[in-house]
């Protein structure tokens, strides 16, 4: 059996946080992971557990206060911002619970937005936005801004914009938070399908559901991994 290639690597990560008061929270206190090509992830546990800290981390959105993270081989250690950044855009597409889109844009200049960072060609990008935007029964709201759509939509964008450059790996903050029971199905199919074709995705989730459709569960305590 061919060996399979880890492309996360996370080992003995630490992440504290100091108030202006000095106080020191401990919030992951010495994370192991491998996560291999082709993984689909469920990252669980309690409210405060540091599933969104490790979440960050993995995205390269923060840095550790002590250990080491390899993604797809490249040791991140001692990367500054845009290193991180450049990395962040060629390897990674982002689900994010808040959405994060950007609020003078319009729903396909959103969705875009990753395409250009990795330097798709213009005609590729706008069909491949139009596509996945179509597809997701949003044709007649590309060119609506984000206050002009409901909660739902708004998720939807998010995902069409975190799988539109066709990213080696996709994060994703309960991901379907935000819709309703067909829709988060429909979600989660779309999700193993890109994981059938190959995509790494690690989800962090409350849901048994969605959970179900990876392969492997982590589950999060107090900032230890209890289940793995």
């Amino acid at each position: 059996m061919t060996k399979k290639k880890e492309i996360i690597k996370l080992t003995d990560i630490f992440k504290d946080y100091q108030t202006a008061a000095d106080i020191v929270t401990n919030v992951l206190k010495g994370i192991s992971i491998t996560v291999d090509q082709g993984d689909f992830i469920a990252i669980t546990g309690p409210s405060g557990s540091g599933k969104s800290t490790l979440m960050n981390i993995i995205g390269l959105l923060d840095i550790p206060t002590k250990g080491t993270y390899i993604l797809n081989g490249t040791n991140t250690t001692n990367f500054n911002e845009d290193e991180l950044s450049y990395l962040r855009n060629r390897e990674i597409g982002f689900v994010f619970q808040s959405f994060n889109l950007l609020s003078r844009a319009s729903t396909l200049e959103n969705v875009i937005l990753p395409s250009i960072y990795a330097g798709m060609n213009e005609d590729k990008r706008i069909a491949r936005a139009k596509e996945l935007l179509t597809k997701l029964g949003l044709e007649e709201r590309m060119g609506n801004r984000p206050n002009q759509l409901s909660g739902g939509q708004q998720q939807l964008v998010g995902i069409a914009r975190a799988v539109v450059a066709n990213p080696r790996i996709i994060l994703a903050d309960e991901p379907t938070g935000n819709l309703h029971s067909a829709q988060g199905k429909e979600i989660m199919e779309m999700f193993k399908r890109l994981n059938d074709e190959g995509t790494t995705i690690v989800q962090v989730t409350h849901s048994e559901t969605n959970a179900g459709y990876g392969n492997r569960i982590i589950r999060l305590e107090d900032g230890w991994i209890v289940n793995n």
